[in-house]
């Protein structure tokens, strides 16, 4: 071993990102590239019922416009959202109705604008509640989750309970938002398909578009060198590159760039979640019943339920409980995956309500979860690989200062600001999926490591060649690697914070396998250099005896302006448990970026859907705000030097998400410790606080405002 592992290596590819030479999909020039620009539908449901080209196609430079009439025929995708143009129908507003390809982008654009498309509308219905008539339990929730769990009889205990909570919390639509928005570059030639995409997994994009095209993925190659985020949105074939290999049948190459505000409409979305949650515990604290019941949304040609109310079978012991999942198909847009699906809504729910206990009993709520922890999987029964909850929770409560904190609610004041402190704990499941890598020696002294992983951002590359350089027993600066194309050894996509762990299991098989190849090799290496190639199917996919899990506590220190209702987030504290720790410096930045997103999520990020247009309202970043630099204080990321010998030969664990899970109700239990005010609605933006603080009794009991705060219960 090198030492490679763990030590806070740099980006390999921070100069070319810096330096702008790192090129990004829609970055691929060739000789007569034409670009493309989507017409999305303007009513909430219906079908097309002509398409009017000719204004469009007398705009300078249109090449031809593309509707469902004349549209290359794809075969029935898996997905129904990649059907694109293929049929008059409108699931939903947004839906691409037409495509115009140009010689250049403005082209396409004045293109597009001019497209005049007649529609018969139909009755919609995009409005959530969970008293909806079409409101139905599903067989199981996003990742395969059974969508009910009971065990014992949560009701009788709930009602037998000494201390007991009984409350509702909504997170409304979320949207992903990466910087780089969804593009794809196309060209056909002679039969073969080149396609350079904004994706977290060349080739699930080979295989989808293999199916739809008919055409032998070996006369596929799909790219994605350099992927300027996802946070799920690009976790699976979006229609941007399937509207560019339909377009580029016309002979030249052709870009697609999604413009940001269609991304909500076509790309997926967090589902907004309505969420019940009764606790009930005995005098000391621990927990007698739990229940956690979700109610979301999904899309009329495609379900997918978010997995809300999962995490609740993880995080405490309780010997009666039900989490249950329900949804209703909309004439929304189709959601899908956004960073820590599941987790993100469940936890936030579920950490406020367990907040809202310790209240109830008077109790720390650090004790109150440290009280409540269990000794196995309670939904499972399996003995947990290594669960340090409690030691994240003390540690984060010893760098935080928590114990000097006053915990009676609005007990501390700075002129017009309200100051609280708020605590949270964080869980992710560990996922590993099968991959292949090759290692090879070269002549030179040098090693090259190949598997088609995808860095979105995460430092994917640097952490890969820490991993090869340690199983090499050689120096990092002596290992090269290549990440990100189909032609490259297979590998799943990057999500569900399995990456690192299933691409560097191979690499690291690979990696060993050519140290002891190269000890027991005579004389000079072959021009060519000396191989070794590693396949982890079979062992990586192998049912585990174990638990595996990430875990977390988040605490958090907010200024609440009594005058403006803002909120203010001074002070962030992470402390996790994540196994071995890779690369100390892409490891803060996942975890820094994590809590990043859950701040956007507690205070500033929020969708609705317009009722009567059927439509995001807040479609792009000029009204979908998410944090900036003002918006940050000061965030500390620590974790635990955890060793867990049953995930794999690294050791790791996936730290893309858990740091966004949790984070939400940290903060929001410090708005609720500062204010007094219980705000189970969110985002907690200026509006809502205002209201609520105008709401809230007085000492006398007389209300210092209207009523109407937006605090309290939500509707349901």
């Amino acid at each position: 071993m090198t030492g490679s592992v763990g030590a806070p290596a740099e980006r390999r590819e921070g100069r070319e990102k810096v330096s702008g030479s790192a090129r990004y999909a829609a970055e691929y020039h060739s000789p007569g590239r034409a670009q493309a620009w989507p017409v999305p539908a303007t009513v909430a449901r219906g079908r097309v019922t002509g398409v009017d080209t000719a204004a469009a196609m007398a705009v300078p430079g249109v090449l031809a416009v593309l509707t469902h009439e004349n549209a290359p025929r794809l075969a029935e995708p898996d997905d129904p959202t990649l059907a694109v143009l293929q049929d008059p129908r409108v699931p939903h507003r947004g839906w691409f109705v037409a495509l115009v390809v140009a010689e250049t982008l403005e082209a396409a654009r004045a293109g597009a604008t001019a497209v005049r498309v007649a529609y018969h509308a139909e009755e919609h219905d995009v409005e959530l509640t969970a008293s909806h008539p079409g409101v139905y339990v599903p067989e199981e929730a996003n990742g395969g989750y059974p969508a009910v769990r009971e065990q014992g009889d949560p009701d009788e205990a709930f009602g037998t309970s000494a201390a007991r909570v009984d409350v509702a919390y909504r997170v409304p639509p979320l949207h992903n938002h990466p910087m780089e928005p969804h593009a794809s570059t196309a060209r056909w030639d002679d039969g073969r398909l080149t396609v350079h995409t904004s994706s977290q997994g060349a080739g699930a994009v080979r295989a989808v578009l293999a199916g739809l095209f008919a055409v032998p993925k070996e006369r596929i190659v799909v790219t994605a060198e350099h992927v300027g985020g996802g946070f799920g949105s690009k976790g699976t074939p979006r229609p941007d590159v399937v509207l560019a290999a339909m377009a580029a049948r016309t002979g030249r190459a052709v870009t697609v760039v999604l413009p940001r505000r269609y991304l909500p409409a076509v790309v997926g979305h967090r589902a907004p979640t309505l969420h019940r949650l009764r606790l009930g515990a005995d005098a000391d604290g621990r927990l007698a019943s739990l229940v956690h019941e979700v109610t979301t949304h999904t899309s009329r040609i495609k379900e997918f339920v978010e997995q809300a109310a999962v995490p609740a079978r993880v995080m405490y012991a309780a010997p009666h409980s039900r989490t249950v999942h329900r949804v209703v198909a909309l004439d929304v847009p189709s959601p899908s995956w956004m960073r820590a699906p599941g987790e993100a809504p469940g936890m936030y729910a579920l950490e406020s309500a367990m907040d809202e206990l310790a209240g109830e009993l008077d109790m720390d709520p650090v004790e109150l979860r440290v009280r409540n922890e269990p000794d196995v999987e309670p939904d499972s029964g399996k003995p947990f690989s290594s669960r340090h909850l409690v030691e994240c929770l003390r540690e984060g409560a010893r760098r935080f200062g928590w114990a000097g904190h006053d915990p009676r609610p609005g007990s501390r004041r700075e002129g017009p600001l309200l100051l609280g402190t708020g605590v949270a704990a964080a869980m992710y499941p560990v996922m590993v999926w099968p991959s292949a890598a090759t290692a090879r020696a070269l002549p030179d002294g040098t090693f090259l490591v190949r598997i088609n992983a995808t860095d979105i951002g995460t430092g994917a590359r640097t952490v890969l060649a820490q991993v090869g350089a340690d199983a090499l027993g050689v120096p990092l600066e002596r290992v090269r690697i290549e990440v990100g194309s189909s032609e490259l050894p297979s590998a799943p996509l990057a999500g569900g914070s399995s990456g690192t762990a299933s691409w560097g299991w191979a690499v690291h098989e690979a990696g060993a396998l050519l140290a002891r190849r190269l000890a027991e090799h005579q004389g000079p290496l072959p021009e060519q250099g000396l191989d070794a190639r590693a396949d982890t199917r079979g062992t990586a996919d192998a049912e585990s005896a174990w638990a595996r899990h990430a875990f977390g506590a988040h605490f958090a220190e907010v200024a609440v302006d009594t005058v403006t209702g803002e909120v203010r987030v001074g002070r962030l504290l992470g402390v996790y448990a994540a196994g071995r720790i890779l690369n100390a410096r892409t490891a803060r930045s996942q975890f820094v970026g994590g809590m990043t997103m859950g701040l956007g999520m507690a205070l500033t990020e929020g969708s609705t859907m317009d009722a009567a247009f059927g439509d995001f309202t807040e479609a792009d970043l000029a009204s979908y705000h998410v944090p900036v630099h003002a918006d940050v204080g000061e965030i500390e990321a620590h974790w635990l030097d955890e060793d867990d010998p049953r995930l794999n030969p690294m050791g790791s664990k996936g730290i893309g998400e858990i740091g966004i899970v949790g984070t939400a109700a940290a903060i929001g239990n410090a708005v609720h410790h500062a204010t007094g005010v219980r705000f189970r609605e969110l985002p907690l933006t200026p509006d809502r606080v205002l209201a609520g603080l105008l709401d809230r009794p007085a000492a006398n009991g007389v209300r210092t405002g209207p009523a109407g705060s937006g605090a309290g219960p939500v509707r349901q």
